[in-house]
């Protein structure tokens, strides 16, 4: 590691320190999701830091191998998904510890990685609920941008979703039902194709 990179991780971490938030960080907690370390630190913050420090590749990718709960997500905002190879993406999605970073990945980063649909639609049939998670959230933020699927892709999300909408899992669940209610939202021939695909799902989202 250079020492500039060397020099900006030894700062954030010492920041990251002073701003614990034990109510916060304990709350986390208790909700499950677990980190080596988890300050506590609010979203609002790490945004103004990831501005502060802008995009740098170096140090996101000395910030991921943190098991720190800001570090993680400070590196979804500072990475530049350009510079993001496949086998790079591919291994963050296998670390992604529980459903925040798996939300914050996509939404942050995941999205805008080249060939974010083929990682993402690969992700639904994860054995992993996070990675699940993932590339639903993933699938939303491009439908929302209006991302057009092949026959055979929309035919894969579906299997998929079909599949997790009954999950045990609430957040998988979830994401999978957020994912079909974008695309439905995509233009009349989506909502048809999915107002057919879930006719028979007590699913009240149309």
């Amino acid at each position: 590691m250079e020492q500039e990179t060397q020099d900006k991780l030894k700062q954030i971490k010492g920041r990251f320190r002073l701003m614990m938030n034990g109510v916060a960080s304990q709350s986390m907690r208790e909700k499950g999701l677990g980190y080596k370390i988890n300050w506590g630190v609010g979203l609002p913050v790490l945004k103004e830091m990831a501005a502060e420090y802008g995009k740098d590749y170096r140090l996101a990718v000395e910030l991921w191998k943190e098991d720190i709960r800001e570090c993680k997500i400070l590196t979804t905002m500072i990475m530049p998904p350009s510079e993001m190879q496949p086998d790079l993406v591919e291994l963050w999605a296998s670390q992604l510890p529980n459903q925040e970073m798996a939300e914050m990945a996509a939404f942050n980063l995941f999205q805008f990685v080249a060939d974010a649909k083929a990682f993402a639609l690969k992700w639904l049939a994860s054995s992993r609920d996070v990675e699940q998670i993932c590339g639903y959230n993933v699938l939303s933020r491009l439908f929302i941008r209006k991302t057009e699927l092949s026959v055979r892709d929309v035919n894969e999300f579906i299997d998929q979703a079909q599949v997790a909408v009954g999950s045990e899992n609430l957040a998988v669940r979830h994401a999978a039902v957020n994912a079909v209610v974008r695309f439905s939202q995509i233009d009349d021939m989506c909502l048809k194709v999915i107002k057919s695909a879930f006719k028979s799902y007590d699913l009240d989202i149309f």
